[in-house]
C-alpha cells in the first residue's frame, strides 16, 4: 500500500510511503489524499488459467467498480435496511469514466481477470471524487505487478464567463458552460467526456489543448511513486495468435471475406451471415486436417483477417463496406407524433439503426431523487435508454441496470439538457424513453435525434433541435516507431467500422455548438491533432441531420388534440391547498380515484396530470369547488344545495362558501314551495350579478 497526497489543482507529492497494513492481499492498494477529500482505491488481480479466459472479450476480464458509501459524508443510508444496495447510476458512470482510459493500455492478449475497486472514504461534497479516483487507479496500476502501459493523467476543465478553470469545484461547475473530462498519456489522448452549453468547435479545441499539458502534470508523481514503492512487473503469458496460424487461416478466408466486403448490397445481417458461413467453411477444413491449435484461435484469427481487409480498403481506396464515401451520412428517416396517445413520440432511422423515443411529462414531485456525495438532490430530466437483444437479432435475458445502457442514456441526456427551458419557465418533470428497434452503429446519437423530436412533439419549448453523429478513425501505424503514418476519418460509422476501427467519437450538438461528447478508443492513444481534426466532419454530418429533422418538426407542437395528455400548474395559497388535500390527503386521493388524474402539491403550486382534456376539466371543476376562485361579476359557478327553507335555499359553492338563493329568483313567475323542492334537488348553476344569485336552470 502507498499513500499519494495531492492538493487540489496541484501535482506535487508531499508524502508517499509504503504502508502494508491495509488490504494486504490486493496486488496493490493506494490511498489518494487531498484536503477534505480522500479516495481510497484497491486494485486487485484475480489470476486464472489462460484456458479459462481464452476467447473471452477483454470486457469480460477487466472490471472497474466505483463506490460512494454514505459514511463518507457522515450520513446513515435512508434505505429500509440502512445500508448501501446495488450500484447507483452515478457509481456505474464513474466506473465507466475510470475504465475507458485504462483499458486500451493493457497489452494485447492479456485476458487474466483484473478488477479495480475505488471507494470514497471521506468527502465534504465540494469536489467531485471521480477525477481523483481515476488518477488513483492509474497510480495503483503503476504500483502493481500487472502489465500496463501507463501512467495516465485525468483532469476536469470548466469555463466560467469565457475563462477556463482547471479542476473546478462543484459550485464552480454549476456556473460553468463546460464540463470536460480529459485523460491522456504523455503524448496521446485516451478519453474525452464533455457536457456543454453549445460550445463552439473552436472553443472546445482550445479547452482540449489546455487540458493536455495540465493532465500530463499528473504523470511524473506517479512514476516517482512507482519507482519508490512499486512492485516488479510479472511476466504473463499472453493469448496471441502465432504468425504461422494466422497466415494459414488468412490463406483460406481472405478471398471470400474480401468478396463480401466489396459488395455494398449486403445489409448488416446478410453480411454477417455470409461471414459466418466463411468461418464455418474454414473450420471444416481445419477439422479435416486435425489442426487443433488453429481451431482454438479460429474466431480471433478470422476477426483479425476481416479487420485487415476493411482497414486496407479504407486507407488505400477510401471505400467502406456499404459503398459510402468517407464523409457521407447514411439515409435518414424521421417521424414525429407517431404515437398520438402519448405526450410526445418520434421514430428516427439512420441506415439500419432505428430508435423509437417517447416523452412523458410529470409533476415537479415526480423528479428523481438522487443519493450521491456530490451534485443536486433531485433530477427533473431523465433519459432512459434500452437496448433489447432483438435489436441485433439475438436472444438474451433482460436484467437490471446495464452499464452500457446507463452510459448511452446519460450521454444522450447530457446532449439534450442544454436546450431545455429553465426550471422557472418549465417546472415539470420530463422522462424520455429510448427503445432501440435496430442497431447498426451509434444508437446513442440516434437517441439524441429521436429524443429532440419527441420533446418538440410533446410541446416542450426547446430552444432548437439537437442531433448527434459518430465519427470513426482508421489508421496505419509504422511498426518500427509506433507512430501513425496515414489515417482516414469516417463520418457516421457502422457497427462493423466501430468494431474494426480505432475510435468511436460521438459528438452531439445544435447548429450553434456542441452539447455532449464521448470519445472511446482502442489503440494506446490517439494524437490530439487527429481528434481536433475530427470535429469538422462531425459538424458537417450534424448539420445535415438537423436539416432533415427540421423538415419533420421545426417547432414545439401546440396541444390541439383533446385526446392527448394534459398537464396544468395552478397557484394557490397554502390554506387553499390544505383544504384541497383534506385530512391526511383524503380529498386529494378521492379526486385521483374518481378521475384517474394525478395531483401533486409543491411550493404553493398545484400540478394536475390528466390523460385527456375532458378529465382535466373534471379535475379543475372539482378543485374549483373545493378551493374556490375569485368571484367575478358575470361569472358562472356550480354549487350544491346545502339546505332548503321556506323563503329559498342556501347554496354551497366556490370552496365552501354559502349564499342564499331566494325563492323569487327561481323563476320569472311566482314559485310555489313544491316547485322549489323539485328545482333545487341536486346541483345548480348560478350567475353572480351584484351580490344577487339567479338560478339558470
Amino acid at each position: 500500500m502507498a499513500v499519494l497526497r495531492l492538493p487540489p489543482l496541484q501535482t506535487k507529492i508531499e508524502n508517499s510511503v509504503a504502508f502494508p497494513l491495509l488490504a494486504q492481499f490486493c496486488d496493490d492498494f493506494l490511498e489518494y489524499l487531498a484536503p477534505n477529500l480522500s479516495v481510497s482505491l484497491c486494485w486487485g488481480s484475480v489470476q486464472s488459467q489462460l484456458s479459462q479466459c481464452a476467447g473471452l472479450n477483454i470486457f469480460d476480464c477487466h472490471k472497474v467498480d466505483y463506490q460512494e458509501k454514505q459514511f463518507a459524508q457522515g450520513v446513515i443510508p435512508t434505505t429500509f435496511m440502512r445500508r448501501e444496495g446495488a450500484p447507483k447510476e452515478r457509481e456505474l458512470l464513474c466506473g465507466r469514466l475510470i475504465d475507458r482510459p485504462i483499458r486500451p493500455l493493457f497489452p494485447a492478449g492479456f485476458y487474466n481477470d483484473v478488477q479495480v475497486t475505488a471507494s470514497v472514504l471521506s468527502s465534504d461534497g465540494k469536489q467531485d471524487p471521480d477525477i481523483m479516483a481515476a488518477n488513483a487507479t492509474s497510480a495503483a496500476l503503476m504500483l502493481s505487478d500487472i502489465p500496463w502501459g501507463g501512467p495516465i493523467g485525468v483532469i476536469r476543465v470548466g469555463r466560467i464567463y469565457g475563462q477556463f478553470i482547471i479542476n473546478p469545484s462543484m459550485d464552480e461547475l454549476s456556473l460553468s458552460d463546460l464540463n470536460l473530462v480529459y485523460a491522456c498519456t504523455r503524448d496521446k489522448t485516451l478519453m474525452i467526456d464533455v457536457q456543454a452549453r453549445e460550445i463552439s468547435e473552436r472553443d472546445l479545441e482550445a479547452a482540449l489543448r489546455l487540458a493536455h499539458p495540465e493532465a500530463v502534470k499528473y504523470l511524473e508523481p506517479q512514476i516517482r511513486l512507482a519507482t519508490k514503492a512499486g512492485k516488479h512487473k510479472k511476466e504473463y503469458k499472453l493469448s496471441l495468435i502465432s504468425d504461422t496460424t494466422l497466415e494459414k487461416i488468412k490463406s483460406l478466408a481472405e478471398a471470400p471475406i474480401e468478396a463480401v466486403f466489396t459488395d455494398p448490397t449486403y445489409g448488416k445481417f446478410e453480411r454477417g451471415e455470409a461471414l459466418d458461413k466463411i468461418t464455418q467453411d474454414v473450420k471444416r477444413v481445419l477439422e479435416e486436417e486435425c489442426d487443433e491449435e488453429s481451431l482454438k484461435v479460429l474466431p480471433k484469427a478470422v476477426d483479425t483477417v476481416r479487420k485487415k481487409i476493411v482497414r486496407r480498403r479504407i486507407i488505400e481506396k477510401g471505400l467502406r463496406v456499404d459503398g459510402r464515401r468517407l464523409d457521407v451520412v447514411r439515409p435518414l428517416y424521421c417521424e414525429a407524433g407517431n404515437l398520438p396517445i402519448l405526450h410526445g413520440s418520434s421514430l428516427f432511422s439512420r441506415g439500419d439503426t432505428q430508435v423509437l423515443c417517447t416523452v412523458t411529462l410529470g409533476a415537479p414531485g415526480d423528479a428523481q431523487r438522487l443519493d450521491s456525495l456530490v451534485g443536486p438532490p433531485t433530477k427533473r430530466f431523465m433519459l432512459h435508454y434500452s437496448f433489447p437483444p432483438f435489436s441485433i437479432n439475438e436472444v438474451g435475458k433482460r436484467g437490471g441496470l446495464n452499464r452500457r445502457e446507463v452510459g448511452h442514456g446519460t450521454l444522450a441526456e447530457k446532449a439534450l439538457l442544454a436546450v431545455l427551458p429553465p426550471e422557472d419557465d418549465f417546472p415539470y418533470t420530463v422522462r424520455v424513453n429510448s427503445e432501440v428497434m435496430a442497431s447498426d452503429g451509434s444508437t446513442s446519437m440516434a437517441t439524441v435525434c429521436g429524443g429532440s423530436m419527441a420533446l418538440m412533439d410533446a410541446g416542450i419549448p426547446l430552444r432548437e433541435h439537437v442531433a448527434g453523429v459518430s465519427v470513426g478513425l482508421v489508421s496505419e501505424v509504422d511498426p518500427s516507431t509506433g507512430m501513425i503514418k496515414d489515417y482516414r476519418i469516417l463520418t457516421d460509422i457502422l457497427g462493423l467500422e466501430d468494431h474494426l476501427g480505432d475510435m468511436d467519437f460521438k459528438i452531439a450538438g445544435t447548429r450553434k455548438g456542441i452539447t455532449a461528447i464521448q470519445l472511446d478508443i482502442k489503440p494506446a492513444g490517439i494524437p490530439l491533432d487527429i481528434i481536433c481534426e475530427s470535429l469538422e466532419p462531425a459538424l458537417k454530418g450534424r448539420l445535415q441531420i438537423l436539416d432533415h429533422m427540421k423538415q419533420e418538426i421545426n417547432a414545439p407542437r401546440t396541444q390541439d388534440d383533446r385526446n392527448s395528455p394534459r398537464l396544468a400548474t395552478l397557484k394557490f395559497s397554502n390554506d387553499s391547498l390544505r383544504r384541497l388535500m383534506g385530512p391526511q390527503g383524503a380529498l386529494k386521493r378521492k379526486i385521483e380515484e374518481e378521475t384517474g388524474a394525478r395531483i401533486s402539491v409543491s411550493n404553493g403550486a398545484l400540478t394536475i396530470l390528466a390523460k385527456n382534456q375532458s378529465i382535466m376539466e373534471k379535475v379543475q371543476e372539482k378543485v374549483d369547488f373545493i378551493i374556490g376562485r375569485e368571484i367575478e361579476v358575470g361569472g358562472i359557478y356550480k354549487g350544491v344545495v346545502a339546505s332548503i327553507k321556506e323563503y329559498g335555499a342556501f347554496v354551497e359553492f366556490n370552496g365552501g362558501q354559502q349564499g342564499l338563493l331566494h325563492i323569487s329568483e327561481l323563476s320569472h313567475e311566482q314559485a310555489r314551495k313544491n316547485s322549489m323542492y323539485m328545482l333545487l334537488s341536486g346541483a345548480v348553476s348560478i350567475l353572480f350579478i351584484l351580490s344577487i344569485y339567479v338560478l339558470l336552470g
